[in-house]
């Protein structure tokens, strides 16, 4: 099964990333063939420091590889290493109705929160639609706000279909309940937008203060707490088994500890967690010729797949 996914490069990754979007590649490049890409085209839509955007998509390859991509295992390039996204996109435009568009929850959210309503933004689902149609991904791991941007690229692609015959898959979305929304330290979706991250690789002290900043309820030290409503244990359930979320919970309604010593616990599950993969990063982040090399591998297996697949596309078309 081909599946494809990528992530924004619009800053510094989040424990939000890595359990809404990596730890699914993770799982699903031993077993599928995954495709995975740095979205930086995606990242001018709106948001992005632009002066931050060639540092951050350099970093970002540094942290997928440090947490576990395999590009022996999986096809993993920057989404501008491989031009023929972009005329995709204008291509897939022509049977893209402004109405679908307008009807995008993420576009009027965002604009709401002060991003500024720009073309790029307005055709995001466009682009989006591109970057899945063009390498023929099966599956695509989505979280609950994008599950509306999957089923735009569906309309797209079967319309495109019903005009030029079978060419492009119709993707499915790949969704796991338990991980699909991850809590910030305010309770609402993490998100950069939103600055209520807990970023992975902080330092210690920096993610223990992080860490501090959860928002919780002002029941008193000695008294039970309910951990169904709590933001730490929300976050603290990511890390653990089965068997660790009950013992925490007991030590919830135990009333020994207060909001203080679980959020003591939250930093060293996060820390211990991300041992390994901070010991990665320091070795990519002195070699970034390594790095330079995996992402030009990747771009040309990208890129071989995205020409063949113009071809075609622009026999389709007429254009020549």
């Amino acid at each position: 099964m081909r599946v494809l996914s990528g992530i924004q490069p619009s800053g510094k990754l989040h424990i939000g990333n890595y359990f809404g979007a990596i730890a699914q590649m993770l799982r699903l490049q031993e077993n599928n063939e995954l495709f995975a890409f740095i979205a930086n085209y995606h990242a001018l839509s709106g948001g992005a420091k632009l002066d931050e955007l060639k540092q951050n998509t350099f970093e970002v390859a540094v942290d997928f590889l440090s947490l576990g991509i395999d590009p022996q295992k999986t096809v993993f390039w920057v989404q501008s290493h491989s031009k023929e996204v972009l005329e995709l996109y204008w291509i897939l435009s022509r049977y893209t109705p402004v109405g679908l568009l307008e009807r995008a929850h993420s576009y009027k959210d965002k604009v709401a929160k002060g991003i500024a309503p720009s073309h790029a933004l307005f055709s995001y689902p466009v682009l989006m639609a591109a970057d899945i149609l063009l390498y023929d991904a099966q599956k695509v791991p989505v979280g609950k706000d994008q599950i509306q941007h999957l089923e735009m690229t569906r309309d797209i692609a079967i319309k495109f279909n019903n005009e030029h015959g079978d060419i492009f898959t119709i993707p499915e979305a790949y969704i796991e309940e338990s991980v699909a929304t991850v809590p910030g330290i305010d309770g609402a979706k993490m998100s950069k937008s939103y600055d209520n991250t807990i970023e992975i690789f902080m330092e210690e002290k920096a993610l223990q203060k992080r860490c501090n900043k959860i928002v919780t309820d002002s029941t008193p030290l000695g008294e039970p707490l309910d951990h169904t409503k709590c933001n730490v244990y929300a976050i603290c359930s990511l890390f653990l088994d089965e068997e660790g979320k009950e013992e925490l919970a007991k030590r919830y309604a135990s009333g020994k500890e207060g909001y203080g010593h679980f959020k003591k616990y939250l930093k060293s599950l996060i820390w211990e967690h991300f041992a390994e993969a901070r010991e990665k990063r320091a070795y990519y982040m002195q070699n970034p010729d390594i790095v330079y090399d995996i992402l030009e591998d990747g771009a040309k297996k990208a890129r071989a797949i995205a020409e063949a697949k113009m071809e075609i596309i622009r026999d389709a078309v007429g254009i020549i």
